[in-house]
């Protein structure tokens, strides 16, 4: 099979970088990979390597069309910006998918977007929507919780002795950001994807609390969970430092993983990628723990 050029949008975030190195690791030339972000210096490293490397703002229509002109295959990575900016950014990019031609439009959303009822879910369930009314040939990757979103407080977790959320008792199916990222690989590289809609998560979930005591075994430091009411944990985190919207938005998402809504037993994930995705406590061995 031959794969014309396949575009990354956000190659300048983690899980585009990770999702470019996966392209690579799978066969695919650096001449037919199309890294995009907005600050192109951070990717200059990719460009000395033979990849192309275009400017791509989801603001700037015009500028969206040029970047992607001549790929096949494009990976939509939902937008970092403020959750109301994001539909729109999200339509603009698919919207100069469609003028380019592409074949199919991998998008990463979040698991059980149809039915999630926060915030960031319905911004996923719109641009799902849209993908769908354009009808341009398209895969969803809802990938669930990044492993990462946890194990890159454990400083801030070690020093408190404890993990603060709203999450109650609700089960997490999280995965590492390098697992998310071979299997939008394998979707972009492989036939037989479009239409699926895929509920991407860890084969082990757990909860806040398995979290606290997981951390406690591999550091020797005792860590509890602390569950708080959304707007109690809101107030945590601005006190930390978050901007009030970005603080509300994570609470909401505590309060969806209360109700379920980051808990997939699909095995979507394992099966794409032909392997058992990284554990927590393959996360956590391999964080900066003290001993």
């Amino acid at each position: 099979m031959t794969i014309m050029p396949i575009v990354v949008t956000g190659a300048t975030g983690q899980l585009g970088r990770l999702t470019v190195e996966a392209l690579l690791r799978r066969g695919i030339p650096a001449a037919d990979i199309i890294a995009t972000g907005r600050d192109i210096a951070r990717i200059k490293d990719l460009a000395d390597r033979g990849i192309t490397v275009r400017r791509a703002d989801f603001a700037d229509t015009e500028g969206l069309a040029e970047a992607f002109a001549g790929a096949d295959r494009l990976l939509l990575i939902s937008a970092s910006v403020p959750v109301g900016e994001r539909v729109a950014n999200h339509r603009r990019v698919i919207d100069a998918a469609a003028a380019v031609g592409v074949s199919l439009v991998a998008y990463t959303s979040t698991t059980h977007a149809d039915t999630a009822t926060t915030v960031i879910g319905a911004t996923h369930g719109e641009t799902e929507e849209y993908l769908r009314d354009r009808g341009i040939p398209s895969v969803l990757l809802r990938n669930g919780w990044y492993l990462e979103n946890y194990t890159s407080q454990l400083p801030h977790i070690l020093r408190n002795g404890t993990v603060v959320g709203a999450a109650g008792e609700g089960r997490i199916s999280a995965a590492s950001r390098a697992d998310y990222a071979d299997a939008a690989a394998v979707v972009l590289t492989a036939e037989g994807h479009a239409g699926a809609v895929y509920e991407l998560g860890g084969d082990e979930s757990f909860t806040l609390s398995e979290l606290a005591a997981a951390i406690t075994a591999a550091a020797g430091n005792p860590v509890t969970y602390a569950d708080l009411p959304e707007a109690d944990f809101a107030r945590v985190l601005v006190t930390a430092g978050l901007p009030t919207e970005l603080a509300e938005v994570l609470a909401d998402a505590d309060r969806g993983m209360s109700r379920g809504e980051m808990y997939t037993d699909s095995g979507d994930l394992r099966r794409l990628i032909g392997r058992r995705p990284v554990t927590l406590a393959e996360a956590l061995a391999v964080a900066a723990l003290p001993h």
